[in-house]
């Protein structure tokens, strides 16, 4: 799965710190059940690493 994007819903739906629907618990901007990574340039997405150890980014 390495460089590949999936959406959260296909990583999340059986994951059991997602939220009732499935999806990754946001809050204010920040992922609930993961911590933040360090961006490699500014014009990047904010990116989180899960506690399943998935990279998910914040997309809009």
């Amino acid at each position: 799965m390495d460089n590949q994007l999936i959406s959260p819903q296909t990583v999340c739906e059986t994951c059991l710190m997602a939220d009732q629907s499935g999806k990754p618990r946001w809050q204010s901007g920040q992922l609930r059940c993961g911590h933040a990574i360090r961006k490699a340039a500014e014009q990047q997405p904010d990116q989180f690493e899960c506690q399943m150890g998935f990279r998910v980014a914040d997309i809009k």
